[in-house]
């Protein structure tokens, strides 16, 4: 019955509008305002203008952006998302039947990032080791646009990350049994993907596309970049596009 629903609903599409489901999603999509975030207003380095066009698969993810040099030396975070940032989640505690707010320290969400920004140890974000207000924003629910500027313009190459997790993704590899008795993998499931693209801010290109470049540690124990890809599936969908210019 539910499969004779969802193949009259495609075919009434099809007649009603001219395209298929999928289609129109895509097109409610595309008419959609992108999300406005700032964040470091009062740098006073380079104007970086970034473009996150959200996949299939995207659901509220978990994300860090930040700034190293070319040998991979962590420089400053751009932007992280509120809840990692402060490490208070919407849903971070059970109370009776009902999940409510409250502190979690989530060393799988964002392995690459935390091991870089304590310097080679996982310093994950929490109330004593909070990320600054001002590289912190909402989650995003579908597409943005991060306005923000690094602090100074001390390098004119330099890299750009983006890492990026999304809970309760398994898949086929990365199934609920895996690893059963690690409750950091349970908070990851597939491990976060990350992203990179180097710039040369003084001869910039018009814009530049972030390419997915590995993985991070499917617990969190370590900062290491995994650069098999091949097991992921829907994390790759989590971001369709990601494009930046400097501006």
């Amino acid at each position: 019955m539910k499969t004779r629903y969802i193949i009259l609903l495609i075919i009434t599409s099809v007649i009603l509008f001219g395209f298929t489901y999928p289609e129109l999603k895509k097109k409610q999509k595309q008419r959609e305002t992108p999300i406005n975030i700032e964040t470091n207003i009062n740098g006073k380095g380079y104007q970086i203008e970034l473009q996150f066009e959200a996949g299939e698969a995207h659901n509220h993810p978990t994300m860090a952006i930040w700034v190293e040099d070319n040998e991979g030396n962590f420089i400053q975070p751009l932007y992280v998302t509120a809840s990692f940032a402060q490490g208070v989640y919407k849903y971070g505690k059970q109370e009776g039947q009902k999940w409510v707010s409250g502190r979690k320290l989530y060393q799988a969400a964002l392995p690459y990032f935390i091991h870089k920004w304590g310097k080679d140890k996982a310093t994950i974000p929490s109330e004593k080791h909070p990320i600054p207000d001002a590289y912190s924003g909402a989650t995003p629910d579908a597409d943005f646009v991060l306005n923000t500027k690094t602090n100074k313009k001390s390098l004119a190459k330099f890299r750009l990350i983006v890492e990026i997790n999304q809970t309760w993704d398994f898949n086929e590899y990365w199934h609920n049994a895996k690893f059963p008795d690690n409750k950091d993998y349970k908070t990851s499931c597939q491990p976060s993907l990350i992203y990179s693209v180097e710039i040369d801010a003084e001869n910039p290109m018009e814009y530049y596309v972030m390419n997915p470049i590995g993985h991070g540690h499917y617990s969190g124990e370590n900062g290491k970049l995994h650069t098999d890809l091949s097991t992921l599936t829907t994390a790759k969908q989590i971001a369709e596009r990601i494009e930046v210019r400097i501006k």
